[in-house]
């Protein structure tokens, strides 16, 4: 198809090596300004879903997995055992010598 393509461009190889870059253009801009807004409505890209974490089912429609809220099985711990505020130990915290 290419080589079809460029034995049908017109003038010299300066003249069909122009050409074929301004169909390319062409393409590129067709693809990007027309099809691909056109088709990313029909995309699952942006698909995301996200819930409060009590539909979930378990295996085959198992609800035991269900973290259910105010459930003493499923509470998470009272403090956590890493720091909220950054990756860095407190600098106190871990010296030679103590």
């Amino acid at each position: 198809m290419y080589a079809w393509i460029w034995r049908k461009l017109p003038f010299g190889f300066w003249g069909k090596l122009t050409g074929s870059l301004g169909l390319l253009a062409a393409t590129t801009a067709l693809l990007w300004y027309v099809v691909f807004p056109w088709a990313t409505p029909l995309l699952p890209f942006d698909d995301v879903q996200v819930g409060t974490g009590t539909e979930q089912q378990g295996p085959a429609g198992n609800d035991s997995d269900v973290t259910v809220p105010g459930d003493p099985d499923h509470e998470a711990p009272d403090e956590i055992p890493y720091s909220t505020e950054s990756n860095q130990p407190h600098p106190s915290e871990g010296l030679p010598g103590d």
